[in-house]
């Protein structure tokens, strides 16, 4: 590692080894309005060089479109990066509300089969089942990822938003190299059932919306009046109205700490959930998403940011006080089904 780069660290037993930050990519061409595509590829260069290797997308991020944007930088640096991807989820056309859940095995191997043809690979090295459709049972989903690994499709396997039991249940089934769920300064809810759970079981946690998909960083205070009409956020309830308001008033103590330590309020954000893994006992790689090169700079640079106790107590409550749920419909959350 030079001055320039970040750490590695594995994820779970027998995973990967990648940067301890990766690349949410979800907002380089879906969810968050408009984007320069320019821009958003050479902030993926710009993350390779700064040591980020885990590029995280999924089949239903524009139908397809995500992994497809993507191909092009994977496929010229294959061998430096480790790929992500997901099944399960599926958004209509013209319904942005609206979520498809499957993860029956006929569903599981069109899935798999269609993100090999968009990302034109091989093998994709981390699959993830992105949400829980719990009419299936979860040894019966994750036996058919185990034998896409075993055909050579995929090589490790990944949950998402999945309860510490859920996760017991399938690591009996077939070894889980990562856990991805909402952790950040605003969403801790994973803290009471899923990180004991993974730290028990040796599965490495990837934090997404560690930056409560910007509103930790200011970038905006009212999706409603902030943000265009297509974008996401709009639709979620702690980033609108009074509950908008309320949060906003939250990031105080973020900025406290993030002017003591010659910081941004984002890079706070960050260091904050690689700290609280540390807590824990458990490997973390967030997965900060941006389609800008300064921002993935800022953010690499909050891997070296060491917060005192005294920060962690200042940052603590914030979460508890937090108005409104991450979604909408939280039943397809593991909080929902804890």
């Amino acid at each position: 590692m030079t001055d320039s780069t970040i750490a590695k660290v594995q994820l779970g037993t027998g995973g990967p080894e990648v940067g301890v930050q990766g690349l949410g990519c979800m907002g380089m061409s879906f969810a968050y309005g408009p984007t320069d595509a320019d821009e958003a590829r050479a902030t993926l260069e710009r993350a390779l060089e700064l040591g980020v290797t885990l590029y995280d997308t999924a089949d239903a991020y524009g139908q397809g479109e995500n992994e497809e944007f993507l191909s092009p930088f994977f496929k010229a640096h294959r061998e430096e990066i480790v790929i992500a991807t997901k099944f399960a989820l599926s958004i209509p056309p013209g319904e942005p509300t609206k979520r498809i859940i499957r993860n029956d095995p006929p569903y599981i191997r069109q899935a798999v089969e269609a993100s090999l043809k968009r990302l034109d690979v091989d093998v994709i090295d981390l699959y993830y089942m992105h949400r829980r459709d719990v009419n299936v049972p979860i040894e019966e989903t994750v036996g058919v990822m185990a034998e896409l690994v075993r055909e050579g499709k995929v090589k490790h396997l990944g949950l998402s938003e999945v309860t510490g039991d859920e996760l017991r249940d399938a690591q009996a089934v077939h070894p889980i190299a990562a856990l991805q769920s909402e952790w950040s300064l605003f969403s801790r809810d994973i803290e009471a059932g899923v990180v004991p759970a993974a730290r028990e079981l040796g599965v490495a946690l990837v934090p997404y919306s560690p930056l409560g998909r910007g509103f930790l960083t200011g970038s905006f205070v009212n999706a409603e009046k902030d943000l265009t009409a297509d974008d996401f956020r709009r639709q979620q309830p702690r980033f609108t109205g009074d509950n908008a308001a309320a949060n906003a008033a939250l990031l105080e103590p973020v900025r406290a700490v993030a002017e003591a330590h010659g910081a941004t309020p984002g890079q706070i954000a960050l260091a904050w959930v690689q700290r609280q893994a540390a807590t824990y006992g458990l490997p973390s790689v967030p997965i900060p998403g941006t389609r800008k090169r300064t921002r993935v700079e800022e953010n690499a640079a909050a891997t070296r940011i060491a917060l005192t106790e005294a920060d962690m107590t200042l940052l603590d409550p914030i979460a508890s006080k937090v108005a409104g749920n991450r979604y909408g419909d939280m039943t397809f959350t593991s909080a929902g089904r804890e």
